[in-house]
């Protein structure tokens, strides 16, 4: 059946209002990175670098958060493969209390966050993400960290006094420092172990990056 040419006439406007749709859009994200068959977003990079402005005032040039974000997805594929637990609302709330703590004040906090331009709920999901996985490293790797008497003593001496007495204060006793000096020394086991797993998981990986080389 022929249509009238008020029907073509509508249809016309039709097509021209959605093309005029489209050209309006902004485009405000695009693909960082191809990691096997799964995408980093440029906006997941900008999200990182902001957080990282409000905990240290600066941050990584974004290919330095781009590799970052190439290594959390190297270890949430593997926690999610073995059906690691995410962590609870009180450890999350537990955490976001540290941040705020870290600052002098919570307004003080508060300024810093929408100075970085970071919602509440942005900090939440990055404090959330980085919780999850260094709880999953911490549970893959402590059980084969070993530290001895000989280490917790080198560390004492060479680390824990020299810095209290360059602060003109007087050292702990090695006894009052054990457990913390135990813990900092199952920590940096944990982290080189870490590192040289992500690193020969990498070699593996098929990875694609889309970010200017040198991006700030």
């Amino acid at each position: 059946m022929r249509r009238s040419p008020k029907f073509r006439c509508g249809a016309f406007f039709f097509v021209l209002a959605a093309v005029a749709f489209v050209k309006g859009q902004e485009v405000v994200d695009r693909i960082a990175a191809r990691v096997e068959n799964d995408i980093i977003l440029q906006s997941d990079v900008l999200e990182l670098k902001a957080y990282q402005e409000l905990l240290d005032g600066k941050s990584e040039s974004e290919s330095a958060i781009l590799d970052r974000l190439i290594d959390q997805w190297i270890v949430r594929s593997e926690a999610e493969l073995s059906r690691f637990p995410e962590p609870k609302d009180t450890e999350i709330e537990q955490a976001i209390s540290r941040v705020v703590q870290s600052f002098g004040s919570a307004e003080e906090y508060e300024a810093r966050r929408k100075q970085v331009g970071l919602s509440d709920s942005e900090v939440r999901k990055v404090v959330a993400a980085q919780l999850y996985l260094s709880n999953y490293l911490d549970s893959r790797f402590r059980p084969s960290v070993q530290i001895d008497e000989k280490a917790i003593v080198g560390f004492y001496q060479t680390a824990v006094v020299p810095r209290a007495r360059a602060r003109g204060q007087e050292p702990p006793t090695l006894e009052a420092s054990r457990d913390i000096i135990r813990e900092a020394l199952i920590q940096g086991d944990i982290n080189e172990q870490s590192d040289r797993w992500l690193k020969e998981s990498r070699a593996r990986l098929h990875v694609q990056k889309f970010l200017a080389e040198g991006a700030k």
